[in-house]
């Protein structure tokens, strides 16, 4: 606790003073991991989709037997969505967060002693993680899976319902991400499960859409029947 305390501690200041090298290469995962605890705190992309995220894309590539880089895999998915936070965030509609997050990204990997010839493979991977692009990389394609396949199944449906904002009516400084009530968490939920679906590219993460599907889909027919088809939302 002490070690990581002293990560994060160094880690603010270097935000502000700019790069610092870590103590050694081998320090950036667990200084990366510290980080993202410390700064990407959210219900639906902060630092736990990052560690499901880093998990699911391991296993999908491993089942379809494809040698990736780790590093890479790792470092992009913990910080494939650092443009959903201060002072990274861009709130410019316009300005798609992989993009701006590929931009931003490697200030914070280099600080953390992360191999500087990777770290364009984390950009590649972070600019298409999204399901809604296009992965060509073996890393960016199972990052891209497995954030795509955290859209589905129950923890999708979560992550949705946890970002409805509470607010009546909305202040001006909520989430712009945020469904604005219930109703609107569940269409976000039915296009996830249309279109997130659809995005997946590797064998090994199609092989998982049905059932991840099923259980969310039976979820929301559940929710229907307990709210006069939705109407009681």
């Amino acid at each position: 606790m002490q070690r990581k305390a002293m990560i994060v501690t160094a880690l603010a200041g270097a935000l502000l003073a700019g790069p610092v090298q870590a103590d050694s290469p081998k320090d950036w995962r667990p200084g990366l991991e510290a980080f993202a605890a410390h700064h990407f705190r959210h219900p639906a992309w902060g630092w736990q989709h990052s560690r499901r995220d880093y998990s699911v894309a391991r296993d999908l590539a491993r089942a379809d037997g494809v040698t990736v880089d780790d590093d890479v895999l790792f470092a992009a998915a913990y910080i494939h969505d650092i443009a959903g936070f201060e002072p990274w965030e861009d709130k410019d509609p316009a300005h798609d967060h992989s993009d701006v997050g590929a931009a931003k990204l490697g200030a914070v990997l280099t600080s953390l002693g992360f191999p500087a010839a990777k770290i364009d493979a984390v950009r590649e991977a972070t600019r298409s993680h999204m399901y809604y692009r296009k992965a060509t990389a073996p890393e960016a394609i199972y990052i891209h899976d497995a954030d795509a396949l955290d859209w589905l199944g129950a923890i999708g449906v979560a992550r949705i319902i946890a970002t409805v904002d509470h607010g009546d009516p909305p202040s001006a400084t909520a989430d712009p991400y945020a469904a604005p009530d219930l109703p609107a968490a569940v269409a976000t939920i039915e296009t996830n499960l249309k279109d997130a679906a659809a995005g997946v590219q590797s064998p090994a993460g199609r092989a998982r859409v049905p059932a991840l599907v099923a259980e969310a889909r039976a979820f929301l027919d559940r929710l229907k029947a307990e709210s006069e088809d939705g109407k009681a939302l």
